[in-house]
């Protein structure tokens, strides 16, 4: 069975940063599409940034500059690294595999906090 495990949350400072990674098992992950999403308390789950098989990535426009995502698939992980993180920055991360429009996989979630 697929398993996509999220970690590196946790409690920061606005200002400080914090690195998520997602590893997943049982794929090939260059064959996947892979995300991350996004979801505080009352919202819709949102995508924050996304990187395709060949490397290209996007971004929300409110992590713009400040986030990173990255794949690596001999290590079969994908990571974020966020920056001058924001008390808005506060959701639970998901981290989503995507290889068709009706195959798809997600993360149990990781929580980030921003607060002093």
């Amino acid at each position: 069975q697929v398993q996509l495990v999220e970690s590196g949350g946790g409690l920061v400072q606005p200002g400080g940063s914090l690195r998520l990674s997602c590893v997943a098992s049982r794929i090939t992950l260059s064959m996947y599409e892979m995300a991350w999403y996004r979801q505080a308390p009352g919202k819709e789950r949102d995508v924050v940034a996304v990187i395709s098989r060949g490397g290209t990535t996007q971004y929300a426009d409110s992590v713009k500059g400040r986030f990173t995502i990255s794949r690596d698939n001999a290590e079969r992980t994908v990571s974020l690294q966020m920056n001058n993180l924001k008390p808005e920055d506060t959701a639970v991360y998901y981290c989503k595999a995507t290889a068709t429009s009706t195959l798809s996989f997600w993360g149990q979630g990781t929580q980030v906090t921003v607060s002093a």
